[in-house]
């Protein structure tokens, strides 16, 4: 062997006191996000052929673990377009909301996969469910051999657009929300529009945040889309009624999506901290966590919302009238402006300190400037975000007279 330093494939030896060697290695990641409405129509065939590396053919088997309420609604739908194809299944249904996203769950997934005594190279794993589901699901298929490729079908709103298309699993761990998980895209994600069908409006408005996230920090079009349309499409539960109805859906959707994957993509493993898509993400948590099961995700991520833009109403990087605009979309498709919690002692305080102690000591707060553009902070104080509060309640009871009984006490205190 030659003396100095080697090079092979990203391998270096040095040779001085001793040996030592550095490995360095990139991971190539690929996986597809494919729309795909009425998946489970025998004759479709996107969930036999669209995965390239596992081809879906009569005689194969499938582990798949489900939301158990959506397995009472389509269950039977889908058991029978795995009979029509001669796939053997093997159905595991899980409850799946943010009480149980924990560890247990997690495990219980893994004994399923043991128990069907899983190829983990030739038989995906098929998660189907809210974002609740898929992120379990992802997790426990992370962790099983280190690493079983799995299949995502989301079957909410907030998981079409949200976490059905990024490669970051998790469950909640103490009082920290997503305390533990990893990042496992899955090998394919199938997007069937036909599940909101069965949606209580309250979790097409929760995945409308998401969108509506979306909008504010990147595209003042898909702002507009949402505020001539959002209604309409809310109540219609993106089924595309009408042809009306079906543009202005697809269009929200597929905007949302291919905004947050421009996002993700560059930085699917976060080594930038700055990220546009924490829009709504910084107090959220701690919020979601405080108050549960009162709000749902998006909701959360919604009174996040609420609060920075007064705060950028505040700055000066957003104008009374833009901020009436964003309340004003907000309340028609049907999510919440405040929450009591905003008037609990040093809330937002701890979250932002929780925050900056996971995005290496410093805030990096995506502000909205306007509508559709965003820029990063790093000094946002307390008093601002107290003031910021008493805005908040100031501007939605002007906006909102109606609603005045909704507001808890005004005291916000310190």
């Amino acid at each position: 062997m030659r003396s100095g330093v080697g090079f092979s494939q990203g391998l270096r030896r040095k040779l001085g006191d001793g040996p030592a060697w550095t490995v360095e290695a990139l991971r190539q990641v690929r996986y597809q996000v494919i729309q795909s409405d009425n998946l489970f129509s025998p004759d479709n065939r996107h969930l036999l052929d669209s995965s390239e590396d596992t081809p879906l053919r009569s005689g194969d088997r499938r582990l798949i673990i489900i939301d158990s309420n959506v397995d009472s609604h389509h269950g039977d739908r889908i058991r029978h377009y795995f009979d029509h194809h001669g796939v053997a299944v093997t159905i595991v249904p899980l409850r799946a909301d943010e009480l149980v996203k924990e560890w247990d769950s997690v495990s219980r997934v893994v004994d399923a996969m043991n128990e069907f005594t899983l190829d983990r190279r030739r038989e995906p794993v098929l998660a189907i469910g809210g974002g609740v589901l898929t992120d379990i699901v992802g997790f426990a298929a992370s962790l099983y051999r280190r690493g079983t490729p799995y299949v995502r079908i989301p079957t909410t709103l907030v998981g079409l657009v949200d976490a059905g298309v990024g490669i970051k699993t998790g469950v909640n761990y103490g009082a920290g929300k997503n305390r533990l998980g990893t990042y496992a895209p899955a090998t394919v994600t199938f997007l069937d529009r036909s599940f909101l069908r069965t949606l209580d409006l309250r979790h097409i408005s929760n995945g409308l945040a998401e969108i509506l996230k979306m909008a504010l920090i990147r595209s003042e079009d898909l702002f507009a889309l949402l505020e001539s349309h959002g209604t309409a499409v809310r109540a219609d539960r993106f089924q595309g009624s009408t042809g009306e109805l079906a543009g202005a859906g697809d269009a929200i959707i597929s905007e949302a999506i291919h905004l947050m994957l421009e996002e993700l993509h560059p930085n699917l493993w976060e080594s930038v901290l700055e990220r546009s898509v924490d829009y709504g993400h910084t107090f959220s948590p701690t919020i979601e966590m405080h108050t549960l099961p009162e709000l749902l995700h998006g909701e959360a991520v919604m009174i996040d919302m609420a609060v920075t833009t007064a705060l950028a109403t505040l700055r000066g990087d957003m104008s009374e009238k833009q901020a009436e605009r964003v309340y004003t979309v907000a309340s028609t498709l049907g999510l919440p402006l405040w929450n009591d919690a905003l008037a609990v002692p040093s809330l937002l305080k701890d979250a932002l300190q929780d925050t900056v102690r996971h995005r290496d000591g410093q805030q990096r707060l995506p502000l909205p400037l306007g509508i559709g553009r965003h820029h990063f902070v790093n000094d946002v104080t307390e008093t601002e975000l107290r003031e910021a509060v008493r805005l908040l309640r100031r501007q939605v009871q002007d906006l909102f007279p109606a609603h005045a009984d909704r507001f808890g006490p005004l005291q916000v205190d310190a």
